[in-house]
Order: C-alpha cells, then sequence, then structure tokens
C-alpha cells in the first residue's frame, strides 16, 4: 500500500458516520415522440466534500460544479449565469436528488496509479516522495496529509458546532 492509500484510508476511516454530499452527472435531454424533454442530473454516487477533493469509498474526485437541487419556478434573472444554474438545480431535482440536497456536477476522477507513479492527475502530485496537493489554481502545492487532516476535522467536528 502506497503512501497516499493510507492516507485516504486514515481519512476514510475518521469520516465513518459522516454524512456525504451527492455526486450528479448531466444527462442530455431526450425525446419523448419526437418532444424534446428536459435535461435532468442523476445519482452517480456520494462522497465527502474535501476542499477541492471529492473522497468516496474507493475512488477520489476533483471537485467541479456545486449546486442545490431545487425545484423549478419561473424567475427573472438580471444575469444568465443565475439562470443557467437554477435550470441545473432544476435538473438536479428533476432526477431525483431532494430538494436542498447538495449536488456536485462536472467531477473528475483523479488516477491514483499515476499520482503513485509521481505523475500528477488533477491537482494532486507526488513531490520529494510526498503525496501533494493544489488547493487553488493559484497557490501551491502543500503536503496532502496535512491537507485532509484539517478537511477531515473540519467535517468531523464543524466549527460553532454546526452539523
Amino acid at each position: 500500500m502506497s503512501a497516499l492509500d493510507d492516507l485516504l484510508a486514515s481519512a476514510r476511516a475518521r469520516l465513518a458516520g459522516v454524512s456525504r454530499e451527492g455526486l450528479g452527472e448531466l444527462l442530455p435531454p431526450r425525446r419523448l415522440l419526437g418532444i424534446p424533454r428536459a435535461p435532468r442530473i442523476v445519482r452517480r454516487g456520494s462522497a465527502w466534500h474535501l476542499g477541492t477533493l471529492l473522497l468516496t469509498d474507493d475512488d477520489l474526485l476533483v471537485t467541479g460544479d456545486i449546486l442545490r437541487a431545487r425545484a423549478e419556478v419561473r424567475r427573472g434573472f438580471t444575469a444568465e449565469s443565475q439562470r443557467e444554474r437554477a435550470q441545473l438545480a432544476a435538473a438536479a431535482r428533476r432526477g431525483g436528488f431532494a430538494e436542498g440536497e447538495t449536488v456536485h456536477i462536472g467531477w473528475q476522477r483523479l488516477d491514483l496509479d499515476a499520482i503513485g507513479r509521481g505523475a500528477a492527475s488533477g491537482p494532486v502530485r507526488v513531490v520529494d516522495g510526498e503525496p501533494r496537493v493544489r488547493w487553488s489554481a493559484a497557490g501551491g502545492y502543500v503536503p496532502l496529509a496535512g491537507y485532509l487532516d484539517e478537511r477531515v476535522g473540519l467535517l468531523v467536528d464543524p466549527p460553532g458546532g454546526a452539523t
């Protein structure tokens, strides 16, 4: 077992019992009797959200977009981006996510084997034999062990006692 595998196994053990967030996939609209149906986001699993990373039972993912499932309602929007996010939220609700449930879309699976060989995959790479993560596009690489410890700690014992 590699150092990366050990870190992820330890994080999973500490997170046992902590709630997860939904992973979704946006499906293109289908046609039913020639009539286009609205797109929907379907469930593809769940993960613990650890900042720039998503941890599942057997994978490590990099986050994409995050939204909350909402029923579709007509609203006036001042920006097209607001309209698009509302449409995605409605697509998640149509796809079976509960009202208000957090949904991650556009996530990508990291290649753990490549990372173990020293190559980078997404924001994770091995530097001088130590797994590291780049938690922002402008930031440098920080030790993954410390990053996971901090992020897992925030989920296990949130500030202010929030659950």
